[in-house]
């Protein structure tokens, strides 16, 4: 059973997330993601808009599983698996429909770059995002050094990235980072009622909008890979990041003994 849950409402696809308990984002969910939005982006006579949104209350997608990328950094698991990952971002950002990311809480790390490949960013009241990775060692590796600073600017991105900051409602809102704030009751309801006024435009003319405007601010692959190999770099090197994966993994072990116990 997968944790991508995909609804119709009208011409907006909504593709929920739902991997409890705080919606971390893994190697498997990735490749589940990817190959959704592989699907929508070819339903262009019925799906107009795709929405992302989480299941979990508080959290859009927490951020990437630190144990996975542990597992990769170690040569455990090959860096390809990770390659679903890249391939949802690019989904995001290429498909012909805008995509839209409807954040009720947490989106840090992984979870930020994802909305940051979205097309269009909404959040509730209580919405904090960031990328926090250097508090654990790492940077950005998914696009969020490139994506943030064309969206908020050169200065404000540097700031957040070295600062390790969390941003609020109503920061992002000022920066750029979201495109409206809506309120926590409803959110759901409300992001798609939001998302369903866009999908109301010919979708032909919203599908030439979309590449038109993503000439002027796609991030050049170099860059890209440029930005990934820094973030390997790290994940195989920073003492910071072992210790924080050590007990992350520690942390599951033991709770994945208790429900065996029981």
């Amino acid at each position: 059973m997968g944790v991508w849950k995909l609804e119709r409402h009208g011409a907006v696809a909504v593709l929920t997330f739902n991997r409890p308990p705080q919606n971390m984002l893994d190697i498997a969910a990735s490749d589940e993601l990817a190959a959704r939005l592989a699907e929508l982006a070819q339903l262009t006579k019925d799906v107009s808009v795709v929405l992302l949104t989480g299941a979990m209350d508080g959290y859009f997608i927490a951020h990437f599983d630190i144990p996975d990328l542990a597992r990769i950094g170690r040569g455990e698991v090959p860096k390809s698996a990770i390659a679903g990952y890249d391939r949802a971002l690019a989904w995001l950002e290429q498909m012909p429909q805008p995509t839209i990311a409807a954040i009720d809480g947490q989106a840090w790390g992984g979870g930020s770059e994802l909305a940051l490949a979205c097309s269009l960013r909404i959040g509730s009241e209580r919405v904090n995002l960031g990328q926090p990775e250097v508090r654990v060692g790492l940077i950005p590796g998914a696009g969020g050094t490139q994506r943030l600073q064309r969206l908020i600017g050169r200065g404000a991105a540097y700031d957040i990235i070295l600062g390790a900051r969390i941003v609020k409602a109503d920061e992002a809102l000022r920066l750029g980072w979201l495109n409206a704030v809506l309120p926590v009751k409803d959110f759901r309801n409300a992001s798609i009622q939001w998302a369903t006024e866009i999908a109301r435009h010919p979708a032909e003319a919203l599908f030439a909008a979309k590449r038109a405007l993503g000439l002027a601010h796609r991030v050049p692959q170099q860059d890209l890979d440029q930005e990934r190999e820094l973030f390997w770099g790290l994940v195989e090197s920073s003492t910071t990041f072992k210790a924080r994966a050590a007990q992350d993994e520690g942390g599951r072990a033991s709770a994945t003994g208790a429900v065996q116990r029981r």
